[in-house]
């Protein structure tokens, strides 16, 4: 479930590639991203609203493997 104004959809690949999810966890200043037991990412739900929209993340990872959805644009 998405927050209410900001969604971040990360590609499978990504999300099972233990350094990309190390780098996003590191870049990310409001822990949107976590590592699971296995190195996964995994979202932080709770924390999606907390995005300041700095791009960082999609910058971190491969092109077009995160990107950031504005919930409140069409």
């Amino acid at each position: 479930m998405p927050g209410l104004f900001i969604d971040v959809k990360v590609a499978d690949e990504a999300a099972k590639d233990t350094e990309i999810a190390k780098k996003l966890v590191e870049v990310c200043a409001v822990d949107i991203f976590a590592q699971n037991d296995d190195g996964s990412l995994r979202v932080v739900e709770e924390n999606l609203d907390e995005c300041v929209l700095c791009d960082l993340c999609v910058d971190a990872a491969p092109k077009g493997t995160v990107e950031v959805v504005k919930l409140y644009e069409s």
